[in-house]
């Protein structure tokens, strides 16, 4: 046998031949700076919150010091506000609208936007075209109309006239979300149900409304906070203090000659808590019903 025919048994008792490693990627100079502007962004956006955190928690003779931080922090004001002020009122003013004008969407925009995504009607484009008109309206444009209304019905200072009015401004950014929503699912899914046999309302809320539940958060949580941010009409539609939303009763704090900054800042932080915990629960439920109908 010849010495190129011979092939060398592996020794006893080797070691096996490591798995080759995959080469680690350079540090990149970009890395670096998409980092350090995406931080730069963030702190564009949280610093103005910083502030009016440190604000509400600064004491009343601070309030004209030159430091970013006061030597102690005035936890009291937290407590003062509420104390002195219709502040408890005012938020349990807000969370009624907000809720109800949350409710209130739901109830109208789910079937419309039902009916639109899945039937062919004639009209149907300039319904969607007639929609949208909607959203081009200021709500300030409106309020001598809307005030003469609710005038003569006697229904200002009341609860209803802001839940109604807010309602009717975020109906139709709910309708076109739900209308892409449910249009992007598949009609067989429904179809298959009707065959098992249940009906067009049973295939709506035990197929249809589960698997649009993301589009669903997504309208009513911007609803929620749209109705909790408004001021406008809050201002306008009530009078009495005890019948404020949180937003305009915040303001009672700036007067004709002075500011209670602390007291102001205080509310403000009372006021973006409950939004902020809102938010970080179903946050996800947001980013995928804003996505929702980008793919096909």
């Amino acid at each position: 046998m010849s010495a190129a025919q011979t092939v060398a048994a592996p020794a006893t008792g080797s070691a096996p031949a490591k798995a080759p490693t995959a080469p680690r990627r350079p540090f990149r100079s970009r890395t670096v700076i998409t980092a350090g502007l995406a931080w730069l962004l963030a702190a564009v956006f949280v610093l103005p919150y910083l502030e009016m955190v440190i604000t509400a928690l600064r004491p009343a003779d601070e309030l004209r010091d030159a430091t970013y931080l006061p030597k102690h922090f005035a936890w009291s004001n937290l407590v003062d506000v509420w104390r002195d002020s219709n502040l408890g009122s005012n938020l349990r003013v807000t969370l009624l609208v907000a809720g109800g004008s949350t409710l209130l969407v739901l109830l109208v925009a789910l079937p419309a936007a039902y009916y639109t995504a899945r039937m062919r009607f004639r009209g149907r484009t300039v319904f969607l075209l007639l929609v949208l008109v909607t959203q081009m309206f200021q709500p300030t444009s409106l309020l001598v109309g809307l005030y003469r209304e609710f005038y003569t019905f006697g229904m200002l200072n009341s609860v209803w006239t802001l839940i109604l009015c807010n309602g009717a401004f975020n109906l139709a950014f709910a309708i076109w979300i739900l209308t892409a929503y449910i249009g992007a699912i598949p009609v067989e899914l429904e179809e298959a149900a009707m065959i098992d046999g249940l009906g067009r309302v049973g295939a709506l809320f035990r197929v249809t409304l589960p698997l649009a539940m993301p589009g669903v958060v997504t309208a009513l949580i911007f609803t929620f906070i749209a109705a909790w941010n408004e001021f406008v009409m809050g201002l306008t539609l009530t009078t009495v203090p005890e019948n404020q939303p949180l937003t305009v009763g915040i303001n009672s704090f700036v007067g004709n000659y002075t500011v209670q900054w602390n007291y102001l800042f205080a509310g403000s932080v009372v006021a973006i808590v409950p939004v902020v915990v809102l938010f970080a629960f179903i946050e996800r439920h947001v980013v995928s019903g804003l996505t929702a109908g980008s793919v096909k």
